[in-house]
């Protein structure tokens, strides 16, 4: 699974003008799912986002998570972040995960997320036509991938 994660004071997912997902401070966390994700990295990357430390404490160090500031998340499902662009210039999206098995990952991953934070997940639409609204705070924007465990 990849992940590109921004600290945001405020998001929201429209589709069809009509909004799927609306938080204040969180995070906004774009979700891609590979053909070989298992739960086992479902649920690493679960706990890393929950419990990343990327929030403001009263000193401006970031040392306080989504738990800590009582923020939300707001899921978005994006098989793009598997984007190969090694040959020519139109991308290739062959490592990404089919529907059939990346909308039961995302499902999993937002049910998994609203446990841990102890509110519902904020979320869009997945394979749907969808408009995102941000203001990324500071800006802070990681990116993760559960295959590179090591580094993060």
């Amino acid at each position: 699974m990849r992940a590109v994660i921004q600290r945001v004071s405020y998001a929201s997912c429209t589709v069809d003008a009509v909004v799927t997902g609306k938080i204040d401070q969180g995070l906004l966390v774009f979700l891609g799912v590979e053909n070989e994700d298992s739960a086992t990295d479902l649920e690493w990357l679960a706990q890393k986002l929950v419990n990343l430390r990327i929030f403001s404490d009263e000193q401006g160090l970031m040392n306080r998570s989504v738990m800590d500031v009582k923020g939300n998340i707001l899921l978005i499902s994006q098989f793009t972040l598997f984007a190969q662009t090694k040959k020519g210039n139109r991308p290739s999206f062959t490592r990404a995960a089919k529907g059939d098995m990346a909308e039961p990952m995302y499902r999993r991953m937002a049910a998994l997320l609203s446990q841990l934070l102890g509110q519902e997940v904020q979320c869009g639409v997945f394979a749907a036509d969808m408009k995102i609204d941000l203001r990324n705070d500071g800006p802070v924007t990681i990116v993760m991938n559960t295959k590179d465990k090591d580094n993060y």
